[in-house]
């Protein structure tokens, strides 16, 4: 076969070149074709460094933080509220709500977040995409590593015809404000009304309830949040193991050892297809454990004094025991009427001995603090006194952090002082008045230092809810009235005089017919001989017990020192923190130097607010002798002549 001559390779070259050079053309004329099909013009590709550019400015404007200050939040029920768990933060943190316009009947529910700061006395409102849905009724507690945990809640049409139940659950950064969506399907089922509070590294769920239209599912589930793990487990209890009755609307607080729970309520069936409600008084420990199959429920006693049955009434926690404000009592009065008792009086539950206290408003009293030593002074001389205790004992160490803390708190309560003593202007701004704020129910509470803050709430007439929008203080400590930010209970007067005219009209009505005065009377009597019943039996349950104002509130740790009447805090410890070192020492045994120095001062704080209750008897009684015009602390180191 003869070769193949130089011209023919040559030809079959540029054969190719020209097919390659055709397919070159097909394909930049197809790709063309479909950048002008997306509808860009341009001939070069698109540049990866630009793709990811604009994907990065759409994130960022998603997570994006708009802060804006504002004068106060609208008008709003049923949000969440908390204290920012931060140490030193005092910061109040509000998310969600609703609001039914009153002349329209639409609600609309809300999706925003609203910051406090007591050091400011300015509200800032906080929005981002990256938010969850409105909502209102959720469940709420923070951890005081910075995390606050929101779950479940409840979203309705404008003319509330249908109702939807949340299932999902968010995390709050409180120092970014920053939202996170935990992502998990076998979590905590759907539902508003259920409480949360935390245990160490655990959020613990309980109860809340869900509207199937046709009738309300309650719920008694326990469900545990770890923050290490990010993840929900519920708690399983033995078959034979006593829990709580499902309820929703309960009150659930932290305690050392795992958690406090307290009425609520709940529908039972009356009937075919019928459900009644019912009112729970009981109280129960869920002991925790660090083994979630290890965690059991124990049912606490009645004892002493207990409030008057009520719902819509949430306690918060405080330094060891609980703060109730407000509630609602319902009573068949006929078979076809329902009244209602409204409630604005403060209790205190204390958890170690399961008493409660009837939290009294106290008149204000002007007392002029004379310190014969310096603050500082009195500082170094029990920090000398710790350090001497622990360097016999051989308990020191090297690390002065909680020694700082304890500094840091002590300045804190010179600051407190300094303030109600000196700042006059600043408490000038709001009114203090004398008397508890307007009965209602479902008010958000919450619990910052030593204030209990109280935001809205619900009164009803009839029929017809009126949302309260105000916002009050008390401080807990002195209780010496209630500060006044803002109320508006002008609808509420209004209902009142149309209700009372209304009474007039029916009065009138009722003397033209003697037979049926005769019954609504005999009706009258049956409803409050029902009411008075009930109100006896109270009465005669805590008849064998001590109550409330008696003169001696019984003390569960008698050993330990206990605080004079119009003793601080701040000198408080000074007196007895030596005491409660020794204490401390003798029931931690692994623990040394700066644990054991942080461990007095909580035990010093506990006891103090443990005896506050009877404190106040005591201190009542001696102004009540003549009053106190100056508290003077001595100075025991220097010795004077009496003549």
């Amino acid at each position: 076969m003869a070769k193949k001559s130089k011209k023919d390779k040559e030809a079959k070259k540029a054969r190719a070149e020209l097919k390659n050079k055709k397919n070159l053309e097909k394909a930049e004329l197809k790709n063309k074709k479909k950048v002008k099909k997306l509808g860009d013009d341009e001939d070069d590709d698109l540049d990866i460094d630009e793709v990811l550019a604009n994907f990065k400015k759409e994130q960022e404007k998603f997570e994006e933080i708009v802060i804006e200050r504002v004068n106060r939040p609208s008008k709003r029920i049923n949000p969440c509220i908390i204290a920012n768990p931060l140490h030193g933060k005092r910061e109040l943190l509000m998310f969600g709500g609703e609001n039914t316009n009153s002349s329209t009947s639409v609600t609309n529910f809300y999706n925003d977040l609203h910051v406090y700061s007591l050091d400011s006395d300015q509200w800032r409102r906080i929005t981002s995409q990256n938010s969850p849905m409105p909502r209102s009724s959720a469940a709420i507690a923070g951890h005081s590593s910075g995390i606050v945990l929101i779950h479940g809640g409840e979203f309705s049409s404008p003319k509330q015809n249908t109702f939807y139940h949340y299932s999902d659950t968010w995390l709050l950064d409180c120092s970014t404000k920053e939202w996170t969506k935990i992502e998990q399907k076998n979590g905590p089922s759907a539902r508003s009304g259920h409480r949360i509070t935390v245990w160490k590294n655990f959020f613990i769920l309980h109860g809340g309830f869900r509207d199937l239209g046709t009738s309300t599912t309650y719920l008694n589930d326990c469900w545990l949040f770890d923050i290490t793990t990010y993840k929900w487990k519920q708690v399983e209890f033995p078959s034979n193991h006593q829990v709580p009755d499902a309820r929703s609307g309960h009150s659930f607080i932290p305690t050392q050892e795992g958690a406090i729970l307290w009425g609520g309520y709940c529908k039972v069936k009356a009937g075919k297809g019928l459900q009644k409600g019912r009112i729970l008084t009981d109280c129960w420990y869920l002991k925790m454990k660090a083994d979630p199959n290890s965690i059991r429920w124990e049912r606490r006693k009645k004892q002493g004094f207990q409030p008057s049955p009520r719902v819509g009434c949430s306690m918060v926690h405080h330094k060891g025991r609980g703060i109730l404000f407000g509630g609602v009592f319902d009573f068949e009065e006929t078979e076809e009427s329902l009244e209602s008792i409204f409630y604005n009086d403060l209790y205190s539950y204390q958890v170690e001995t399961n008493r409660w206290f009837s939290i009294q408003l106290r008149p204000q009293r002007h007392k002029k603090i004379q310190m014969s030593k310096s603050n500082r002074d009195k500082d170094k001389e029990l920090e000398n006194i710790l350090n001497d205790i622990l360097s016999k004992a051989n308990l020191t160490d090297d690390n002065d952090e909680d020694t700082k803390f304890i500094g840091e708190e002590l300045d804190k309560m010179d600051l407190e002082d300094n303030s109600d003593n000196q700042s006059v202007d600043k408490t000038q701004e709001y009114p203090l008045i004398a008397q508890l704020p307007h009965p209602r129910f479902n008010a958000a509470v919450a619990v910052v230092d030593d204030t209990l803050f109280i935001f809205g709430g619900v009164w009803e007439l009839g029929e017809k809810d009126y949302s309260i929008n105000s916002f009050y203080s008390i401080d807990l400590n002195k209780a010496d009235g209630v500060k006044v930010y803002w109320e508006d209970l002008e609808d509420i007067d209004k209902a009142k005089e149309i209700g009372a005219v209304d009474d007039e009209d029916d009065m009138d009505d009722e003397e033209d017919d003697d037979d049926d005065d005769e019954e609504d009377d005999s009706e009258n009597e049956a409803g409050e001989a029902i009411l008075l019943e009930e109100e006896s039996m109270e009465e005669e349950a805590s008849d064998h017990e001590p109550d409330e104002e008696g003169p001696e509130i019984p003390d569960p740790t008698p050993w330990l020192p206990h605080p004079k009447p119009f003793e601080s805090l701040r000198a408080f410890y000074i007196r007895t923190g030596a005491d409660f070192l020794q204490w401390a020492i003798s029931n931690n045994r692994d623990a040394r130097g700066k644990h054991l120095k942080k461990k007095s001062f909580d035990l010093c704080q506990d006891r103090w607010w443990e005896r506050r209750e009877q404190l106040r008897l005591e201190e009542d009684k001696l102004e009540e002798l003549g009053g106190i015009g100056e508290v003077i602390q001595k100075d025991t180191s220097k010795t004077t002549k009496r003549r």
